[in-house]
């Protein structure tokens, strides 16, 4: 794989695509359907596919892609791919609350290698570069012209002080009793994959994930964290989450900045 050319096409692809999810965000009031998990989908998701899914096989013909709007790639078998989700937290975006990403990685051997997390609606936008070092760019996104870029690195956490961050959408009983295991210093919450990378830039120390999620959900923003020094593991165990599982979909897991003592579920 040409890194340099991934880390180019995945960042002007999530623009594109951010570009037009703000445009129907930004417009009338648009239709929401239902998917056969009862799952919400909007035009936006679908808009969004297209424009990631067309650039990703024009310019990578040879490498598989699984994408969650399209049924027939969750059949795809293979450890190395391209996965996305073009519109990660459509509860956020259908109730305009902004808190929603472009997510596109690159998994190879079972691990999201590389990967951009774009926020259009909070104008951030993270990303491994060619060294799989990650990133916050600032400015104004030019599609063909990477802006300023700011390196980051997740904390190095107080156990007796912990930042936590978990779902706004999904934060249930299960998720307060484990976060209730650690001495929490404060807690945030966030929509889709902005939580990933709030543990990356250092804006939290821990995200557990006590629910269901889709490897689209989570290898971009896992890429992210990994980039920027931090760790996904499963909460069973604490090995660390693998990709390419039946059906793509994940057990529940802990993000984390290396130095936060694990509690065991």
């Amino acid at each position: 794989m040409d890194y340099d050319l991934l880390t180019t096409v995945m960042r002007r692809l999530s623009l594109e695509a951010g570009d037009k999810i703000m445009e129907i965000y930004n417009g009338p009031d648009f239709e929401v359907k239902s998917k056969s998990d009862d799952s919400p989908v909007t035009i936006a998701d679908e808009a969004a596919d297209a424009i990631i899914s067309d650039g990703l096989r024009k310019v990578f013909p040879d490498v598989a892609l699984v994408t969650e709007e399209q049924a027939a790639s969750h059949a795809v078998t293979a450890n190395t791919f391209l996965i996305v989700d073009p519109l990660d937290g459509t509860k956020e975006f259908i109730n305009r609350r902004g808190d929603f990403t472009v997510n596109i990685a690159y998994v190879v051997d079972g691990v999201p290698v590389r990967g951009v997390v774009y926020a259009p609606a909070k104008g951030r936008m993270f990303f491994t570069d060619a060294d799989g070092v990650s990133v916050e760019e600032m400015g104004d996104f030019a599609k063909d012209t990477i802006g300023e870029l700011k390196p980051i690195k997740v904390t190095t956490p107080d156990n007796d002080a912990l930042m936590v961050v978990a779902s706004k959408s999904h934060r249930d009983q299960a998720t307060d009793d484990y976060i209730n295991k650690y001495n929490v210093k404060d807690m945030k919450s966030a929509g889709s994959s902005l939580k990933f990378c709030l543990v990356a830039t250092g804006e939290a120390d821990i995200y557990p994930r006590v629910g269901r999620t889709m490897e689209w959900d989570t290898a971009a923003g896992h890429a992210v964290l990994t980039g920027a020094g931090g760790d996904v593991v499963r909460f069973d165990d604490h090995t660390p989450l693998r990709y390419g599982k039946e059906i793509f979909a994940n057990p529940f897991f802990i993000a984390y900045a290396p130095g936060v003592t694990l509690q065991k579920p």
